[in-house]
């Protein structure tokens, strides 16, 4: 999301997106940034804080750019975990990564729901999508937060990012990577976007 986007035109188009059943919905700079606010208050009212680990568990939708926005200006560390992955690999990386908090499709619940006992430090969770017990729902959760948000001061040289290796060679192991690796791969997202076909 363009800084200068976000501000100067908030009113313009930053997501389209269809869902399965085929239908659309756009999304302006200024909602996706209210709701990314709406979440930081949501998560920092629950707890998380500052460099805390916060998995993501879901398919590609505008919860998912929401959550990582909301993630980063909280100063935490977002955690992208695939929804193909079974309770023995979402266990080892939540266990592994000391993750308090996970947001999650509903398609992720059993899995989650079926490892919990096994994560200690997984003290909250959101779902999006469907109402489940020992889950805040997503939209509830956005709701009750407020629209504004003061972004906590980051270096670029602070975590942002926490992404596990495939571990088909061994155990799966965490690469940190910090605020400044996103700007690096800021330009391929503007070429596939901008400038394809």
């Amino acid at each position: 999301m363009s800084r200068t986007s976000s501000t100067s035109r908030p009113s313009r188009i930053a997501l389209h997106c269809e869902d399965a059943q085929g239908v659309r919905a756009s999304y302006t700079y200024a909602a996706l940034q209210a709701d990314a606010n709406r979440l930081s208050n949501a998560l920092a009212a629950l707890g998380v804080q500052r460099g805390d680990r916060v998995a993501l568990v879901l398919p590609q939708r505008p919860e998912t750019a929401i959550a990582h926005i909301a993630i980063y200006q909280l100063g935490a560390v977002a955690m992208p975990l695939s929804l193909l992955f079974g309770p023995e690999a979402l266990e080892y990386r939540l266990q592994d990564s000391g993750a308090v908090a996970a947001i999650i499709d509903a398609a992720a619940l059993p899995a989650i729901s079926a490892i919990r006992a096994h994560c200690p430090e997984l003290h909250y969770l959101i779902a999006v999508g469907e109402r489940s017990s020992g889950a805040q729902e997503w939209s509830e959760a956005l709701s009750a937060a407020a629209d504004r948000f003061e972004c906590v001061n980051t270096r670029a040289s602070d975590p942002a990012v926490l992404i596990y290796t495939s571990g088909t060679t061994g155990p799966p192991k965490g690469a940190l990577m910090p605020h400044s690796a996103l700007i690096g791969n800021l330009p391929g997202f503007v070429a596939s976007q901008n400038w394809f076909p």
